[in-house]
């Protein structure tokens, strides 16, 4: 018989979140794991050369920011050499000039010396490794979720990567799925980097799967069909949906290190009453902001590590009892949709 099972990570600034699901028993038992993201592991690759004084040479595709770029201005700020193959270069800016302009050379052979620090959002080999160490085999099919800004060497990413979000859910009818295509929008560059690294996997973007999975919540299920707010508050950035079901009525992203509860909640209402626009959230350091129609006060929920900081007072969702897992839980939705076939 075949092999079933899926592996979804959702791959995020702080942590990677790990769900082996297997359809043949309860999902509450499935394997989990909460790890470093990939990110947190390359940073902490180049500091440990930069206390060593050993010049660093970054080869493989492009990943995710945070604190890989954060630890390579560290070690050239201490004098010492940094080195990117180019397509690792990408994961400090999408332009070779801008990288260029910081100190760090684009080339592709290390210098004598050097550390050479593997740069990848799927750390498939760690993964493996971890997995067989209980007696875990593989899973054959895998779904993974990272945060991508898209390729936009020119224009502001932030910009980009919300143009994106509001095209899709134009040609997709206004659908949540719709931000979860399969291919990725071929700008995706960062999702296009795992999925080259995962031939035939599906790759999504953090925020709409942890959205689907958030939807998973019995008390978030059962208020939807009326009207919900829904906030995932991640480590790096904070997405905000007004929803009617599956229907996205008004969207906005910020980054989370940029809001508290006050400012959340003053652009949450006026995502409900269809009042914010795009130019407010931009203009305050965010993404974004997109609304079709207003919803009025709907109920709000909110999952995502910093969910307690931000909104206390709104229902925390956990589908399956595990707010960590919720874009794992969410990945899975648009497996089913996109790969099985499921409506």
């Amino acid at each position: 018989m075949g092999d079933d099972r899926i592996l979804a990570v959702d791959v995020g600034r702080g942590t990677q979140d790990v769900l082996v699901y297997d359809p043949a028993q309860p999902i509450e038992n499935s394997i989990k794991l909460v790890l470093p993201s990939p990110t947190i592991v390359v940073g902490r690759a180049i500091r440990q050369a930069t206390a060593l004084g050993r010049p660093v040479h970054l080869a493989g595709p492009c990943m995710g920011g945070g604190e890989s770029v954060a630890a390579v201005g560290e070690a050239l700020a201490a004098g010492l050499q940094v080195t990117a193959t180019p397509s690792a270069a990408l994961t400090i800016h999408d332009d070779p000039g801008r990288v260029r302009a910081l100190g760090v050379v684009v080339t592709e052979d290390a210098p004598e010396g050097a550390t050479v620090v593997k740069t990848a959002d799927y750390m498939e080999r760690e993964l493996r490794a971890a997995l067989s160490l209980f007696g875990v085999d593989y899973p054959g099919q895998v779904a993974i979720a990272v945060q991508d800004h898209g390729f936009s060497p020119r224009l502001s990413n932030r910009a980009h990567r919300f143009a994106v979000f509001a095209s899709l859910l134009e040609a997709g009818d206004r659908d949540l799925f719709a931000l979860a295509p399969d291919p990725p929008h071929p700008s995706m560059s960062r999702m296009r980097a795992v999925l080259e690294a995962a031939p035939g996997a599906l790759v999504a973007d953090t925020g709409p799967a942890a959205a689907l999975g958030a939807l998973l919540d019995p008390r978030v299920a059962d208020r939807a069909e009326h009207g919900i707010t829904l906030v995932n508050a991640g480590n790096g950035h904070t997405l905000c949906f007004t929803l009617r079901g599956e229907r996205v009525c008004g969207i906005f992203e910020h980054h989370t290190a940029s809001l508290d509860t006050q400012k959340l909640t003053g652009y949450i209402r006026k995502l409900q009453r269809g009042t914010l626009t795009n130019a407010e959230i931009f203009d305050d350091g965010g993404h974004g902001a997109a609304v079709r129609e207003a919803v009025g006060e709907t109920p709000v929920a909110i999952t995502g590590p910093n969910r307690q900081r931000l909104l206390p007072g709104a229902w925390q969702a956990a589908p399956y009892g595990d707010m960590m897992l919720t874009g794992c839980f969410g990945l899975i939705e648009i497996w089913k949709r996109r790969k099985a076939g499921f409506v």
